[in-house]
Parts: structure tokens; sequence; C-alpha cells
């Protein structure tokens, strides 16, 4: 018999699932996206990022907050700039 040693393939791929959320929860998550195509799964780690820095500093935790609102309003109001400037070109044709 060999004395080599099985071992299972350990694969790198994160293995991913699926979860239940109501359609408000959703909506509350969409809210904290900084950006347009922002996964939820990075979302929900930024939401625990943010709830383990409060426990040490809440100052700092809430910083992260503005900062994450700031940026959610720069990308609407650009969206809006864009949608508005989309309608002056259909205008002009």
């Amino acid at each position: 018999m060999s004395n080599k040693k099985r071992t299972k393939k350990i694969s790198k791929k994160p293995k991913i699932t699926t979860i239940k959320l109501l359609d408000e929860t959703k909506m509350r998550i969409e809210k904290l996206r900084e950006y347009k195509r922002e996964s939820y799964d990075n979302i929900l780690r930024k939401i625990l990022y943010v709830l383990n820095v409060a426990r040490d500093d809440p100052e700092k935790a809430k910083r992260v907050l503005e900062r994450i609102s700031d940026l959610r309003q720069r990308r609407l109001d650009e969206e809006e700039q864009r949608k508005e400037d989309l309608e002056k070109e259909k205008g002009k044709n």
C-alpha cells in the first residue's frame, strides 16, 4: 500500500448562497450602495464593518456613514444630470 496521503481539493471559488429579504429590507440595503453596480455582498460587508467599528470608535463609524451618504448623493446627482442632458439632446433633434 502507498503511504501517500489523500488530500481533498480545496475549492478557491467562494460558495454563493441565497438569502430571503423583505422588499423594505432590500430597499434599505440599496440606500447604502456607493456605486450603481455594487453587489449586495459588498454592501452587507460594509454594514458589518461599520457595526464593528461603531463598538470601538463611534465617531469613525459616523464618518464612514457620512462618506457613504455623500457618495450616494453624488451618484444620484450625476444620474439626474445625465437624464437631463439626454432630454436636452432629444429636444434638439
